[in-house]
């Protein structure tokens, strides 16, 4: 069984975090969903019911994630988006069809990577629903494997964010005291 916890983070504590990083040499990337209804050709459409998504990667070293500026970080991935069309989606799709396979989450992913999915659109704390603001977000029960990390933006905006952490009971006990991490920790629910 799984534990769940959402850890809340200001932006001071975040900049405090940054002074800490892999080192230079070490592999990271981000992947990051695309919709694929407007890049076939021809388009789905709109209302089309199911997701039409597929997961684009662009990697680097922490060294030059560290050394560019943050425009460079954004034109890799703008481009892993960018080049992602018609071709790109058939061929995957007839690769599939191939060798077919399910994904399983926990391997899909591998260490110093980041992927990015949902919505900004989606305002996670300003649908009341008459039952008052949230005090935090949770993200269902699906998808859930031992080193799964959600992002969101954090209760008060801003610059602050809430970290959704699934673990197994005893890396989440070994996670929970970790001093230096607890530290920068402004509010902590548990699941």
């Amino acid at each position: 069984m799984l534990h769940e916890r959402i850890f809340h983070f200001t932006s001071a504590s975040l900049s405090r975090l940054k002074a800490e990083a892999f080192p230079y040499h070490k592999e990271t990337g981000c992947r990051l969903a695309v919709n694929n209804r407007n890049r076939l050709s021809p388009p789905l459409p709109e209302n089309y019911f199911i997701h039409s998504i597929q997961a684009r990667r662009t990697t680097t070293t922490v060294g030059q994630l560290l050394d560019q500026s943050v425009g460079w970080t954004a034109q890799r991935l703008h481009e892993a988006v960018a080049n992602h069309g018609d071709k790109e989606i058939t061929e995957y799709m007839d690769m599939w069809v191939k060798n077919p396979f399910v994904y399983k989450m926990g391997v899909f992913f591998y260490g110093n990577s980041i992927q990015m999915g949902s919505s900004p659109r989606f305002d996670m704390y300003g649908y009341e629903f008459r039952l008052g603001k949230g005090l935090t977000v949770l993200s269902g029960y699906t998808n859930k494997f031992d080193g799964r990390v959600m992002l969101y933006e954090g209760m008060e905006g801003g610059r602050s964010m809430d970290l959704e952490v699934c673990l197994l009971p005893e890396n989440m006990v070994a996670f929970k005291c970790d001093q230096e991490f607890m530290s920068v920790v402004k509010g902590e629910t548990g699941v």
